[in-house]
């Protein structure tokens, strides 16, 4: 199969002649300038995708896909509501809470958190907290026990110093009005396990204990704060959402877990497309290389071009010569930055060379996730740029006058 003569003259001339090594040695350094910005690009985008991941899984393992809360308060006689709302299409399972903030303390050290009450054997369909239990167990717990449970994160424990079978006390600001004003409410709890999400927000800012303990801690009755739904497809909350509060609008509404975390993932989001503009400039620095390189070739080959156009070469084909040149530049340089992209992207994730402070970035270690949509987009984006930046040199190789070059010959 013969090539095309326009391909064949092109890969001909990207080697240039022992004299002009320099212009050889621009090739590479431009196939090695788009090598080095997709690499980049990639491997930021990765971390970007897995942030954004690794934040909605731990965010969805410690929260309910959709959360239904009373429209005046507290919900009355919510057993109802949980059969119709359990009996939705897209609901794989319910499970009933009462949610309050108090005040955790032992011995001498405190520390504020936000308490949950919750069914174990329904919590366990609805979350995925007591599956990340780390010391402790949770069998043979009791809501009738005379010092009820509780189950603290990791973080809570290390800072109040307390491990699985100490007693702590739980102090509620909400209490009964004294003789001296208001009195806080405190009872003592025995911490039966410890659990770890991996994300600081929630190891060292929540805790789970008995529905029914709640319940009476926070004078509620039979009441609870709000119902928990798990989805069979989480994308599918808004939808679910939105028809909670148009069918139960007048008794109780719904949120899910996009709208409740709408800032974190919109900053991700605008974040991830802030660094995509910023790394393309990368491949927009070797794209004036790729330029430089093409300018220096067409001036060396003057008296070929010259030649080619006498025997009948048209200015189009001698276009198409010096914008394939650039465009294979491209597409070496792209096809190596998507193998050290994949590579680099591959070793970060396997072997968590870099860590992270779980306090500030919430997460403990660097996460990646390679997109198939990121590389197509990067690779799509770094070879438009190579074939662009070739219009200019393959116009000026086009328009040579092929009688100046040979004049003197």
């Amino acid at each position: 199969m013969k090539l095309p003569f326009s391909l064949f003259i092109a890969l001909r001339y990207l080697k240039s002649r022992k004299k002009h090594k320099g212009i050889s040695f621009n090739t590479y350094i431009s196939i090695g300038g788009v090598f080095v910005g997709v690499m980049a690009l990639l491997v930021v985008l990765a971390v970007m995708s897995g942030f954004h991941e690794d934040l909605q899984k731990k965010i969805l393992g410690a929260n309910a896909h959709v959360v239904v809360l009373g429209a005046a308060g507290p919900i009355d006689n919510y057993n109802k509501l949980l059969d119709t709302l359990g009996k939705e299409s897209s609901v794989a399972s319910v499970s009933p809470m009462v949610l309050g903030q108090i005040m955790l303390s032992s011995g001498n050290r405190g520390h504020g958190v936000f308490v949950r009450g919750v069914d174990l054997k329904s919590e366990k369909n609805t979350t995925e907290i007591l599956k990340h239990i780390k010391a402790g167990s949770l069998e043979g717990l009791a809501a009738g026990d005379t010092v009820p449970w509780i189950i603290l994160g990791r973080e809570i424990s290390s800072i109040l110093g307390v491990m699985p079978g100490d007693t702590i006390n739980m102090i509620s600001p909400a209490g009964e009005i004294g003789p001296l004003g208001m009195l806080p409410k405190m009872r003592q709890f025995r911490v039966a396990a410890l659990f770890e999400i991996g994300m600081f927000e929630y190891d060292a800012n929540l805790v789970l204990a008995d529905l029914a303990v709640m319940q009476q801690f926070f004078g509620l009755g039979n009441r609870i704060t709000g119902i928990e739904l798990r989805l069979s497809d989480i994308y599918k909350a808004s939808e679910l959402r939105e028809h909670i509060n148009q069918k139960y609008g007048a008794e109780v509404y719904a949120k899910d877990w996009m709208q409740m975390n709408k800032n974190l993932f919109s900053a991700l989001k605008l974040e991830k497309f802030a660094m995509f503009v910023i790394l393309i400039l990368i491949v927009l620095v070797a794209s004036f290389n790729i330029i430089s390189t093409l300018m220096m070739n067409v001036i060396e080959k003057e008296k070929e071009i010259a030649i080619l156009k006498t025997m009948g070469a048209t200015n189009t084909s001698i276009m198409f010569v010096f914008m394939f040149q650039g465009l294979i530049i491209g597409i070496i340089g792209t096809i190596l930055g998507l193998a050290g992209g994949f590579a680099l992207s591959h070793i970060l994730n396997n072997y968590e060379l870099i860590k992270l402070p779980a306090d500030v970035y919430y997460l403990s270690k660097l996460p990646v996730k390679v997109k198939l949509f990121d590389f197509a987009v990067v690779s799509i984006s770094a070879v438009l740029i190579s074939f662009l930046s070739t219009i200019y040199p393959a116009y000026q190789a086009a328009r040579l006058n092929p009688v100046e070059p040979l004049r003197y010959e």
